[in-house]
């Protein structure tokens, strides 16, 4: 069997690629790695935007291996420009997985392309990842092996929230289940 810890990242200071995480997501970064410290975790993928890696560094330092940065994990575009009425524009995506606004990628889009990154680690020798992203991608991804994962789940998503897949190799079969709110 294999693991990975699909994980959100904690509280942040705003959207932007280099937002960093506030007083409370420093102190939630570390109740994380307390949390995260005894799972045999041995491989650690985070997206390359800097809250996402402050999230999980505090567990590489513990455990002493290093955060993998991977593009693929980066939130997912929703559009070119502000849309006074993203939320409303997001529900739609959830709904329509092909759906597409200007300058922005599906839900298909961004699925399959945080799903190229579980499949590469199920792939690898470790038996346990640790995966860090984002909401939406989280959500995406969730709703690949749960079918059942759409916008309401999404909106009761925490910072940091993290959710188990375990993969049991030998009739390919897989449970998701929340493990952190």
């Amino acid at each position: 069997m294999k693991r990975i810890y699909l994980i959100r990242h904690c509280q942040a200071e705003g959207q932007e690629p280099q937002a960093s995480l506030t007083t409370e997501g420093v102190r939630q970064a570390e109740e994380l790695r307390e949390f995260l410290a005894h799972r045999g975790i041995e491989r650690i993928v985070a997206s390359p935007y800097l809250r996402a890696v402050s999230t999980i560094r505090p567990l590489a330092e513990l455990l002493q291996i290093p955060v993998h940065t991977d593009a693929r994990l980066q939130e997912r575009v929703l559009c070119s420009y502000n849309m006074i009425d993203w939320l409303d524009h997001l529900k739609e995506t959830f709904a329509d997985t092909e759906l597409k606004y200007e300058g922005g990628e599906s839900s298909r889009e961004a699925k399959n392309r945080g799903l190229e990154v579980i499949h590469e680690a199920l792939g690898r020798a470790e038996r346990s990842t640790a995966i860090v992203t984002h909401g939406n991608l989280m959500s995406l991804l969730l709703n690949h092996f749960t079918h059942d994962f759409g916008f309401e789940k999404w909106e009761r998503l925490s910072n940091p929230d993290v959710y188990e897949l375990q993969i049991f190799e030998e009739n390919d079969n897989i449970t998701v289940t929340r493990i952190r709110m």
